[in-house]
């Protein structure tokens, strides 16, 4: 197995990844998968959608071996939240 590292500064792979999201994959994934996770190639917009951030990275990893993931949960700002309260305004 060989080792990956980034190609990119935190920043860059940030960049890309929320625009990649944006404009090609958050349209096609945000209907019924909410809260779910989507892993996507910075490089080449391919993505995959689980219910675990390994889960879609490693499926991720089958199509494309040498992918840079972008990891984001659907519908919401970021993958992990810290604390207790939600991001969500009440309604």
């Amino acid at each position: 197995m060989t080792a990956r590292h980034p190609r990119y500064s935190k920043e860059e792979f940030a960049r890309r990844g929320n625009e990649i999201y944006e404009s090609h994959v958050r349209q096609q994934v945000e209907q019924g998968n909410q809260g779910r996770i989507v892993a996507i190639d910075i490089e080449t917009g391919a993505f995959e959608v689980a219910d675990t951030p390994m889960v879609a990275v490693d499926r991720l990893y089958e199509h494309k071996p040498d992918a840079q993931p972008w990891v984001i949960r659907i519908g919401h700002r970021a993958v992990f939240r810290f604390g207790s309260r939600s991001l969500r305004k009440p309604v």
